[in-house]
């Protein structure tokens, strides 16, 4: 199954990912990258193209300059756009420079293709998805952010090699923001069925939580910039489970309202995604101390939306 059209804004290296991979799985008949930096996106979209005969797809590849008339009709829509933080930026101040991007971003799309359903993969990712549920003016299950797919396989990744086996046994989940206050699940854990409690030790798991938690910054101190290939391959199995409704369970930033206890705030929790966007939020029996730290997450996540109202940018 495919559909007409899919967009992709932003033509750096998380966005190229997501049109590259998308491409390879034939999910739709064009997909059109964007980006405001003349060239950029035509390029790239030109080099995915000419992999076409190699990788053997045959979605048509194209890339545009800030022209979002070129993005109609468009089914899924995934938004990349946004500045990576510079030494001496505050937080707020990369709040406002990215939401206003965002929020710029989201109406010429939306403008467009008003029915799109809308994936947030820019940073900081949970305010940046509140910024463009704002801006689009859509309902809440048909924009939401990509987070929790990604912490996950950071997650998955280190446990098979503390194990020695393949990530594809390794069934994983975890709650929250993305980012230090994120939450991952040990209990909810295992590997083909195994409870990864009885595989590995608590020190082990623990160093793998922390770790997880901070699986951003290693790459960032490894590279002096942000991933792209991990994040680009989670936003693009996102568009598949929408596009072919595969109605699978992956964790992703989601406004609650009322559910874990928790009211207008965008935070990471397991849904199931299909042709309608996010089709139901599934809420898990959490133990006290999970709670307590979801709860922790969600505070810290609205403290930084509460940043984003005060600047009164919609």
């Amino acid at each position: 199954m495919k559909i007409d059209k899919i967009t992709v804004i932003g033509a750096g290296n998380v966005g190229a990912t997501v049109a590259n991979v998308v491409a390879h799985k034939d999910l739709a008949k064009e997909v059109v990258l964007v980006d405001i930096k003349k060239g950029v996106a035509e390029g790239k979209a030109l080099d995915i193209w000419q992999s076409a005969s190699i990788l053997d797809f045959n979605s048509r590849v194209v890339g545009v300059t800030d022209d979002y008339l070129r993005t109609k009709g468009s089914g899924v829509i995934v938004i990349t756009s946004g500045l990576p933080r510079k030494p001496g930026m505050s937080r707020d101040d990369l709040i406002k420079t990215n939401a206003s991007i965002v929020k710029e971003v989201t109406e010429k799309a939306v403008k467009y293709s008003p029915d799109a359903i809308i994936i947030i993969v820019s940073n900081p990712l949970d305010v940046m998805t509140y910024a463009a549920y704002l801006a689009s003016n859509k309902p809440s299950h048909k924009v939401f952010g990509m987070a929790g797919i990604l912490d996950t396989a950071r997650y998955r990744a280190f446990i098979a090699e503390a194990l020695d086996i393949s990530p594809k046994g390794v069934h994983a989940l975890l709650l929250g923001g993305h980012g230090d206050t994120m939450v991952p699940l040990p209990k909810h854990t295992s590997v083909s069925g195994i409870p990864l409690i009885e595989l590995l030790g608590k020190d082990q798991i623990d160093a793998i939580v922390e770790r997880t938690k901070k699986g951003g910054g290693e790459l960032v101190s490894l590279m002096g910039t942000s991933a792209w290939y991990a994040p680009g391959a989670a936003a693009a199995q996102m568009v598949e489970a929408i596009v072919r409704d595969q109605k699978r369970i992956f964790p992703c930033c989601t406004l609650l309202n009322g559910e874990y206890g928790l009211k207008d705030v965008y935070l990471g929790v397991p849904v199931i995604l299909g042709k309608n966007g996010i089709e139901k939020i599934i809420q898990m029996d959490l133990d006290t101390e999970e709670k307590k730290h979801l709860n922790v997450s969600a505070k810290a996540v609205k403290d930084v939306m509460k940043v984003l109202d005060d600047m009164k940018l919609f």
